[in-house]
């Protein structure tokens, strides 16, 4: 059965529209088969928009690069390029198909963003920095994949960036914080929510 972090869906497309407001504006996003919350903004990724912004509002951050890392269907990347327009907005994801609608999202929702098919398992660009990653990683991708993830985005952040990750505790929130921790010797938790735990963590 065909997975959403598979590189190349073949099953029949089905597409849909779904909505989401998100600070009193209103999404509209392209799904389809084969991608990741295909029929609704995840609950995980809900949370983890909102104690990102709500974060980087706070600290008031001067930063300009965001990596959307695991973009799917491009939700994320599509929201910071709405409320961080001046800043640059760039997604990664496996699913070629995923990869396709988070473009037309951001074209569909008039942002600036730019999604791009890669398999994290091959590393991200060479010297390619950023100021803030976030991720709703994919956890059915196996641990060794999430780890990558954690691993690839620490030896692409700039100094005193961030990174912003959510997480289940079934789903290995537990030891995904030990595994921050190690590579960025800090990681707080913003919040919890529905079970699902919002982690932040900054590159010193």
């Amino acid at each position: 059965m065909s997975q959403y972090f598979d590189p190349d869906p073949i099953t029949t497309s089905d597409r849909r529209i779904i909505e989401y407001e998100f600070s009193d504006i209103r999404f509209r996003f392209i799904t389809d088969s084969n991608v990741f919350s295909r029929k609704n903004v995840d609950y995980g990724t809900d949370a983890l928009l909102k104690e990102t912004v709500k974060d980087l509002r706070t600290q008031r951050p001067q930063y300009e690069h965001f990596l959307d890392l695991g973009c799917g269907a491009g939700i994320v990347g599509v929201v910071l390029a709405s409320r961080f327009p001046n800043c640059e907005i760039k997604g990664y994801d496996v699913n070629s198909r995923a990869v396709a609608l988070a473009n037309e999202n951001a074209e569909f929702n008039k942002v600036r963003a730019s999604f791009e098919q890669l398999d994290i398992n091959g590393g991200l660009k060479d010297g390619e920095m950023f100021d803030v990653v976030v991720t709703n990683p994919p956890v059915r991708a196996g641990k060794s994949t999430v780890f990558k993830f954690y691993e690839e985005a620490f030896a692409h952040l700039n100094a005193g960036g961030r990174l912003y990750v959510v997480l289940q505790r079934k789903q290995g929130a537990g030891s995904s914080k030990a595994k921050i921790e190690e590579l960025f010797g800090n990681c707080v938790t913003l919040g919890v929510s529905g079970g699902y735990h919002i982690m932040k963590a900054v590159k010193e």
